[in-house]
């Protein structure tokens, strides 16, 4: 049975940002009022999403990087929305998008990467607030994901196969589905999106 699935490498061309999307900015640039918790709860219910990708990586000492990550993406005149949600949290930075090429609006994208900021800001927020629809249960497998790594449990072989069985459980609930336990060399993204397309992103790092 052929499968398809991404391929990420090291090995990139050089970064050459787009001269028509802003730099990205963090809570530090934003001048915004905080918005409701309850609110931003039933937001990231709807528009969230979680995620965790599994890369070969050469300059680690292991050679595999775990990326979790958390992302809110709107169009770009919803923009404010998501410095609110900045500002509220307290972590985050937002990227502009570009899908001219689709044809498609503009967008913006909130982004939480760091395994720090996740545990001191997302999480106390998350359980303080808890999720109501189906997210809610990835959610939790993606937080015991994230401890785990800031546990650096993800350095031996019995914790770095864990997250594996926990990325899967999280694609079940996915449009996509990954149900191999072991690592594979192709090394899948676990992407958790419920209500977008997820082509055409284009991510600025």
């Amino acid at each position: 049975m052929s499968e398809v699935c991404r391929v990420h490498s090291t090995i990139r061309k050089p970064f050459r940002r787009n001269p028509k999307l802003k730099s990205p900015i963090g809570k530090e640039q934003i001048q915004q009022k905080p918005l409701n918790p309850h609110y931003i709860a039933g937001f990231i219910d709807g528009e969230g999403s979680f995620s965790v990708s599994i890369n070969h990586h050469k300059t680690l000492k292991s050679g595999i990087e775990i990326k979790p990550e958390f992302e809110i993406e709107l169009r770009a005149d919803d923009r404010e929305i998501l410095e609110r949600i900045v500002v509220t949290i307290g972590c985050g930075k937002i990227y502009d998008c570009s899908y001219e090429r689709y044809g498609w609006y503009p967008h913006a994208k909130l982004k939480v990467t760091s395994a720090r900021d996740l545990e001191e800001k997302v999480f106390p927020f998350l359980d303080q607030y808890p999720l109501q629809a189906k997210k809610r249960k990835v959610y939790i497998l993606f937080r015991e994901i994230v401890l785990m790594i800031r546990n650096k449990q993800h350095l031996n072989e019995k914790g770095f196969e864990k997250i594996q069985q926990l990325r899967n459980e999280m694609r079940e609930f996915g449009k996509k589905h990954n149900f191999l336990s072991k690592f594979s060399a192709k090394l899948e993204a676990a992407r958790i999106r419920e209500n977008r397309s997820s082509g055409g992103v284009l991510t600025i790092n």
